[in-house]
């Protein structure tokens, strides 16, 4: 399967800074949840310092910072494209919103 972003255009390039050494990141992790990431397109490329690199990272930090912005746009995405919060949340496990 094709990764495809609908928050990101270009896979190739950080999210954050453009940068073109890049890592892919599911937005939400664990539970077969990668898997619904690739199925929604909540992935985005990020440096290796903002993916998982610093102590600053989206996987050092979860829920916070950069991981929940990336997170809350996935699901207001969800919610415009793909369905109700109620279905986000069956997905996903709850809101981030």
């Amino acid at each position: 399967m094709k990764l495809f972003s609908v928050l990101q255009g270009d896979l190739s390039t950080c999210f954050v800074t453009g940068s073109t050494n890049v890592a892919i990141h599911h937005v939400f992790p664990g539970n077969g949840r990668r898997k619904k990431c690739e199925r929604y397109g909540f992935v985005v490329a990020l440096e290796p310092r903002y993916h998982n690199m610093s102590n600053y990272s989206v996987h050092a930090v979860p829920n916070e910072g950069l991981d929940l912005q990336l997170k809350q746009l996935a699901q207001k995405y969800f919610e415009a494209h793909y369905g109700t919060r109620d279905q986000f949340i069956n997905e996903f496990g709850r809101s981030y919103l």
